[in-house]
């Protein structure tokens, strides 16, 4: 590609919303994945955009190829289809994590230039004891103390002795005040402002900062994604700005729970695309389900993913959890005969 083809390339995607699903290939897609999958899709969609499918594998430990490959086939079954990603390529490839180290690599290095980072040498188990429990738990475990932050030249070269330390981002003051990327986001006001992991111990870096490195890149200007990241939205803004990407605009759907509470899981059912495949339930019909569970259809009825695109509307979304249960499941798949 010429550089004023290029330009001219990048001129155009700057005028275009462009959104993603990033599924993790550790386990079976369920329905709880499709719905904010399928949502993700139509939003991008109905505005014309361009969708990317990336596979966030860069946990080699828990991520398997053979879910890769199904993960793939199951959302193009649905009638989710992508213009990027690592079965089709694009221009900000490669769309597969475990191939994209060298970007993670580049920010860390930035960082650290910056100052921003600071070697951890504290372990799990010291953190979990110095947390009075269930205060002050998040997502990603307890808020950090700032144990290691201030510690001299020589105390560090005394622990790495005995340990390998992760690395911790530096939030400033332990305050969002002065980060404007935060601050424009009223909903963030309450966080934990704790100094966060961005390169665990083995080497692995960290979701968050993986995920706002690849969205920059990738020129991602929509996400949306369940509830259960909001908390990571505040850590990925405070990313943005210190590596000096533009964030993209964030929307938080609420999640799918059983009927006991909690949050969908095999406890409630077998909930699995392949599953829901193998009962012979037409793709149309899980659409349709899904579609009326989120509030963009009065009633269950079979509809494909596109001639869902007109019907797609935020503002009609639920903001409570959405309730499934074992019974609904089993009226999807008795309809078509599994």
């Amino acid at each position: 590609m010429t550089s004023l083809a290029r330009f001219l390339y990048e001129v155009i995607m700057m005028a275009r919303r462009r959104g993603r699903f990033a599924p993790t290939p550790s386990g079976e897609l369920h329905i709880g994945n499709v719905y904010t999958a399928l949502l993700a899709w139509l939003q991008i969609r109905q505005k014309d955009g361009q969708f990317i499918m990336r596979m966030e594998d860069i946990d080699k430990p828990r991520s398997r190829p053979a879910l890769a490959k199904q993960i793939v086939d199951d959302l193009k079954w649905l009638g989710i289809d992508w213009d990027e990603g690592p079965d089709i390529g694009g221009p900000y490839g490669p769309y597969t994590q475990s191939q994209r180290l060298h970007h993670y690599e580049a920010a860390l290095d930035r960082l650290k230039r910056d100052g921003r980072l600071y070697p951890c040498y504290c372990s799990r188990a010291e953190l979990l004891a110095i947390a009075s429990a269930p205060h002050g738990l998040s997502s990603e475990g307890p808020a950090y103390p700032g144990t290691c932050r201030t510690l001299t030249p020589e105390e560090r070269a005394a622990k790495s002795c005995t340990k390998t330390p992760s690395f911790r981002f530096q939030v400033y003051g332990n305050t969002a005040e002065g980060v404007s990327s935060v601050k424009r986001h009223e909903s963030l006001a309450s966080w934990d402002r704790s100094d966060f992991v961005v390169q665990r111990a083995d080497g692995i870096i960290s979701y968050q900062l993986a995920v706002v490195v690849d969205d920059a890149l990738m020129k991602v200007t929509n996400v949306l994604r369940g509830s259960d990241l909001f908390d990571s939205t505040p850590r990925q803004l405070l990313l943005y700005e210190a590596l000096g990407y533009e964030a993209p605009d964030f929307v938080h759907v609420p999640l799918l729970y059983g009927n006991d509470g909690k949050r969908l899981a095999k406890r409630h059912g077998d909930f699995t695309i392949a599953r829901i495949r193998a009962s012979g339930c037409p793709a149309e019909r899980l659409i349709g389900f899904i579609a009326k569970l989120c509030g963009l259809h009065d009633r269950t009825e079979p509809i494909s993913a596109y001639e869902l695109i007109p019907w797609f509307d935020l503002g009609q979304l639920p903001k409570a959890p959405i309730t499934v249960d074992a019974s609904m499941l089993a009226e999807l798949l008795e309809s078509s005969g599994g």
